[in-house]
């Protein structure tokens, strides 16, 4: 009997166990289906923004390309119409320089003819008159370039007859001469300079060697060309080592 009551009373209590855990386990499933649905909306909402904005991307690129489309052609446009403006501008320039040419060409046949027309000579007289003037201009062009030689001959041969009887030991050369050195032998001490005869450079005429505007070396001119020269490096005068491309100037310039 005892037995009985007791298996009675382990069955309602496995009964009431049964039902507390139904309610419990029936909360809780409500529980998760309240949370998944919230999520499956959620879910379903964050999907359609997503779309939105997709389509306000796609269309705002569409914009951006349509906009950077319209800038490119406005650049291009404007390109084109600076081109024309300069080639405008060119053009006008040039135009506005054979106007003056030809105004002024014109007053200057003006004057000419005025001048011909009060001198009372023919155009026969005149034309004669043209070509004896442009003759002795000729000549008097020739005889300026001989002169010029046969001063610079004298100027060297003094030079020389100066130093062979010792009456001008310093040789001066004129103060704007300016050289500078090619070859460079420092075994033998010379060195060949891109001035000469030409350039008015003159035998035993002493010359500064510098560089960077320093005193280098003081050199003698042993051996004249046309356009060139070679010197000696004066002993005792050597200061450094002299390179190709140093400066030469006259130790003795005209005042």
């Amino acid at each position: 009997m005892l037995i009985r009551i007791s298996l009675i009373l382990a069955v309602v209590a496995a009964l009431a166990v049964g039902g507390i855990n139904f309610f419990v386990v029936k909360d809780k499933i409500t529980t998760l289906t309240t949370d998944r649905n919230t999520q499956r909306d959620g879910r379903v909402a964050a999907e359609g923004e997503l779309a939105s904005t997709k389509k306000t991307l796609a269309k705002t690129e569409a914009d951006l390309k349509q906009t950077q489309q319209q800038l490119a052609d406005a650049q291009s446009e404007r390109d084109k119409a600076v081109a024309d403006a300069t080639a405008q501008t060119k053009r006008a320039d040039q135009l506005t320089d054979k106007l003056a040419k030809t105004t002024q060409e014109r007053d200057v046949a003006q004057d000419e003819l005025a001048a011909y027309t009060s001198s009372g000579l023919t155009a026969a007289q005149v034309t004669k008159l043209n070509k004896t003037i442009k003759d002795m201009q000729e000549a008097m062009v020739a005889l300026n370039e001989e002169k010029a030689v046969l001063m610079h001959t004298r100027d060297r041969l003094q030079s020389r007859l100066d130093q062979l009887i010792g009456t001008n030991p310093d040789v001066v050369l004129r103060a704007d001469l300016k050289g500078k050195i090619m070859v460079v032998d420092p075994k033998w001490d010379f060195v060949v300079l891109d001035i000469g005869d030409d350039q008015g450079v003159k035998e035993n005429a002493e010359l500064l060697v510098s560089r960077d505007g320093k005193l280098v070396a003081k050199v003698i001119v042993r051996s004249l060309d046309k356009d060139r020269c070679i010197a000696n490096v004066i002993p005792g005068w050597k200061l450094g080592d002299v390179i190709e491309g140093d400066e030469v100037s006259p130790a003795h310039p005209a005042s």
